[in-house]
């Protein structure tokens, strides 16, 4: 494992994603390959339910991680690869709950609605790996992290900004970047010791993105069969 990116989901992993793969430290765990590989969801479960976790063998085939879930378990992958290079990914505070709101929390608050649950115990039914992912996302992440409490907007925030202390605190300065995707590929190469590719730093994955590469997601899990 060279880096791990501890920075909460809407503070631009996926740009570092592709950004760290581009300078030679992937393929890179991510979200997205969760949804491609549903046999990787029971980590997640496991970890956040106590149980012991192979992370090397839930990392194989991979120099990086960054996003949800890992972010959830920093303090653990942290310490299983103490020569890792640690990326903690920030924004603006209020901008990162609005866009949280808009993409990776949002199916969590409806999820909240009566007619919800039960439609969630229908389609853990018809289709189990989507309902295993919903399950790993509300235990390993909205439960862990934030508490269930996502729709609350200043303890949401209180968490988020208590993350980035935990992290600058724990992480020994030379090998912890706090880092704004915005900033562009000049403080990752030089944190990396990598040279600045000529290709412009990636971006992607707003709320619109986010959207419509959700649903191709959530049509996937629905059509897999084990």
């Amino acid at each position: 494992m060279k880096a791990i990116g501890v920075g909460f989901g809407r503070t631009g992993t996926t740009s570092l994603k592709a950004a760290l793969e581009l300078l030679g430290h992937g393929p890179c765990y991510h979200m997205f390959d969760i949804v491609e590989e549903p046999a990787r969801i029971g980590t997640w479960i496991d970890a956040a339910e106590g149980s012991p976790v192979d992370w090397d063998h839930a990392f194989e085939g991979f120099a990086s991680v960054v996003d949800f879930p890992a972010a959830a378990f920093w303090r653990e992958l942290v310490a299983r690869y103490p020569d890792a290079k640690v990326i903690l990914t920030v924004r603006d505070p209020d901008s990162w709950y609005e866009s949280a709101t808009k993409t990776i929390f949002r199916k969590a608050l409806r999820a909240r609605r009566p007619m919800a649950r039960i439609g969630f115990a229908l389609v853990s039914r018809i289709a189990p790996d989507l309902g295993a992912f919903v399950k790993m996302t509300d235990v390993a992440i909205m439960r862990r992290v934030f508490d269930g409490r996502v729709a609350d907007r200043e303890h949401a925030i209180a968490v988020y900004r208590r993350h980035i202390e935990q992290v600058k605190a724990e992480v020994p300065g030379e090998r912890l970047l706090v880092y704004d995707v915005s900033e562009g590929w000049e403080p990752l190469c030089a944190f990396l010791s990598a040279p600045v590719p000529e290709e412009p730093f990636p971006r992607g994955n707003d709320a619109r993105t986010f959207d419509r590469e959700e649903k191709e997601r959530v049509r996937r899990l629905m059509h897999r069969r084990r």
